[in-house]
């Protein structure tokens, strides 16, 4: 299995910590949000990622560069990242999208047995992970999710039968990824294509065919987003070291 990790971004929201340093290089007891990332990922035998880059990605290739070499890493440089929302970066990287690969957003923190979960599940073609609590606040990507596990709505403005929540990781197994490919190159070609979501794509493709839902409650995770979201990812991270 392969992974794509979308880093382009330069999460303004943490501004003044990503005033010149891209959010998947914060520092969480010693290493960076892309290390915890590409360390649990070669834990769990995933010898190969992807990283979509944008915002000072100077940084990133060194910082990649320091590393011991697993996972193997290769970066693709996005030049339309201040124009063009996720889909446009995962537009970039749909070479990629062939066969068992996992996407996962550049600022989600996942342990090693949320990740060996997700690897491990055997779910057909897509499955997204989800997480499930009491309450969903507006930031949340909620998600409607079927009691046999298949996805029926995802999106941030969905309100009702809401129970669960996207923590921005999607495995795409056999047939999966190239379904998702030809989506993503299908919405590219329309006139909102560079302001979409790549989520909206997922929910489009669940409207008319069979999307999956890994419930991963109880495992160790974090989206890195708001200055509140910094402490409590170094808390986080501290349990892992």
């Amino acid at each position: 299995m392969r992974a794509i990790i979308l880093a382009a971004g330069q999460g303004s929201r943490l501004l003044p910590l990503t005033a010149d340093r891209p959010k998947c290089l914060i520092d969480f007891n010693g290493r960076s949000l892309l290390d915890w990332q590409l360390d649990m990922l070669a834990r769990n035998g995933v010898d190969e990622a992807l990283v979509v880059t944008g915002f000072r990605e100077d940084q990133i290739e060194a910082a990649i560069a320091k590393r011991d070499g697993r996972p193997r890493v290769t970066t693709l440089y996005n030049p339309f990242y201040k124009v063009a929302d996720n889909l446009g970066t995962l537009w970039m990287a749909r070479e990629w999208l062939d066969g068992d690969v996992l996407t996962l957003n550049g600022d989600t923190l996942v342990s090693q047995a949320l990740v060996g979960r997700v690897v491990n599940s055997g779910l057909d073609e897509i499955a997204v992970t989800v997480d499930r609590k009491d309450a969903y606040d507006a930031d949340d990507m909620k998600v409607v999710r079927a009691d046999d596990g298949r996805l029926l709505a995802i999106g941030k403005r969905l309100e009702a039968g809401v129970n669960a929540e996207s923590i921005g990781l999607i495995a795409y197994r056999g047939k999966g990824a190239a379904r998702f490919r030809r989506e993503i190159e299908r919405v590219m070609r329309t006139a909102e294509g560079t302001n979409v979501w790549y989520l909206r794509v997922v929910h489009a493709l669940a409207q008319r065919e069979r999307v999956e839902t890994l419930d991963i409650s109880g495992e160790d995770w974090g989206e890195v987003d708001f200055p509140d979201d910094v402490e409590r990812a170094r808390a986080l991270t501290a349990s892992w070291t």
